[in-house]
């Protein structure tokens, strides 16, 4: 729609994809933000369930600009749109689902961002989370959020809203189009390795929606190996595995054990040197993430004392000893061992009403 206001200060990009259930709270969030000039681009993959003529007819009643735009789905395609047709000068990268309840909190995350820039002109900066939703996990929760706040490899997700100037989006974009799913990821790395992290002061709530259908262990457990795939470029595992990847419409209840004998049937159709070097280099990836195991019982910990002060005791202690001494051939090559042994005793269990699959050598 036609919307005569001042050039925006920030311009916030939503992808959507049948999202008429969850838009309208994240409208009136965005409505209830104070001292930030800013428009919508909302960028729809091809609802079904009227998305975005929900956002057009809202479009006159809300404070700020917004353009819905249609594209093929993808949310690095539609997001890259939603780049190319704003006018702000810092972009928020936003999930449909989130919540935003400080109405200062794009304010003052605009305004830490800009003082981390004062120093560091590539920054880029990202929520603190928290999930919402009725979990029997409350731990699990826990420490996804604590993770969040870490700037470490794999621990920066879209889910978090990536806030981020145009120019240093013009230098580490555009998203990666090349997959439905991780183009977050991707960028979040190149924008460590170009630039720097900025942890901001306010806080997302995102829908834990996702984990609470498929279910938290199998989301999780797919997701562990999707990364490590891409970590350690084995397109033909990612793309397996993103094959199986479900919009949020669509999911249902997750049974790991299909996706996991579909994987063992990939290794081993690979000659036997190719297998032998996919599970070292998953060795290798598994032991420099095995920080995530001490931090788990930091989080534990902090939760059964009724809090969390940030003191992270145990996963300093790895750091400083554990990850040092394991660094080597050695520590890679046991680390595959007990990530194999994890897989197979996995498959078994969760493939035990399937038993001819389980013939893959």
């Amino acid at each position: 729609m036609a919307f005569s206001a001042p050039e925006p200060e920030l311009s916030v990009v939503v992808p959507t994809l049948n999202e008429a259930e969850t838009v309208a709270t994240l409208l009136a969030a965005l409505a209830a933000q104070r001292d930030v000039a800013l428009e919508l681009l909302l960028c729809d993959g091809g609802s079904t369930d009227g998305t975005a003529a929900l956002v057009r007819g809202r479009a006159g009643d809300l404070p700020f600009p917004v353009t819905v735009t249609e594209t093929p789905p993808g949310r690095g395609r539609q997001m890259n749109a939603g780049a190319a047709a704003a006018r702000g000068a810092t972009f928020l990268f936003l999930h449909a689902d989130s919540i935003i309840a400080d109405p200062l909190a794009l304010r003052r995350g605009l305004d830490h961002l800009a003082a981390a820039r004062r120093s560091d002109k590539r920054a880029a900066g990202h929520f603190r989370l928290r999930f919402a939703g009725d979990s029997p996990s409350p731990l699990a929760y826990r420490f996804y959020e604590r993770k969040a706040r870490l700037h470490r490899p794999g621990c920066t997700h879209g889910d978090q809203g990536l806030l981020i100037p145009r120019e240093f989006f013009d230098q580490v974009g555009p998203f990666d189009e090349g997959l439905p799913i991780l183009e977050d990821v991707r960028l979040a790395e190149r924008i460590a390795a170009m630039g720097t992290w900025v942890l901001l002061p306010a806080e997302i709530i995102t829908s834990a929606r996702r984990f609470e259908t498929e279910g938290l262990r199998e989301r999780q457990t797919l997701n562990a190996i999707l990364m490590n795939f891409a970590a350690i470029g084995w397109q033909q595992g990612v793309e397996e595995l993103v094959a199986g990847y479900r919009s949020q419409d669509r999911s249902g209840r997750l049974r790991l054990g299909p996706h996991l004998a579909r994987i063992a049937g990939l290794t081993a159709a690979l000659p036997r040197q190719e297998r032998l070097r996919l599970w070292y280099l998953t060795g290798g990836y598994v032991r420099g993430n095995a920080w995530q195991i001490p931090l788990f019982l930091d989080v534990r910990n902090a939760w059964r004392r009724g809090g969390d002060d940030g003191a992270t005791p145990l996963l300093s202690l790895h750091d400083r000893w554990f990850d040092l001494l394991t660094d080597n051939p050695a520590g890679r090559a046991a680390a595959a061992l007990m990530t194999f042994l994890w897989f197979r005793l996995t498959l078994r269990r969760e493939m035990k009403d399937w038993p001819g699959i389980l013939r893959t050598p």
